[in-house]
């Protein structure tokens, strides 16, 4: 699993390698569990990365509401 927080493009190449390889269902149920609980991290940091920036996009850009 990866320790440091990855870039949103390299956690979502890693995420289609991941799902890739599960879909292929050629992995050892061990390494399939191993390979799902990334995955799950991956598509938690990219959830959060992409609220990030919608976040500082509408503080840089505020909408009609604020007007």
């Amino acid at each position: 699993m990866m320790s440091e927080k990855p870039k949103f493009e390299e956690a979502l190449a890693r995420l289609e390698e991941i799902v890739s390889r599960l879909e292929k269902g050629d992995v050892e149920l061990e390494q399939a569990l191993k390979l799902f609980e990334e995955g799950t991290a991956l598509v938690k940091a990219c959830d959060q990365q992409l609220k990030d920036a919608e976040q500082k996009l509408e503080e840089l850009v505020p909408g009609d509401e604020q007007q």
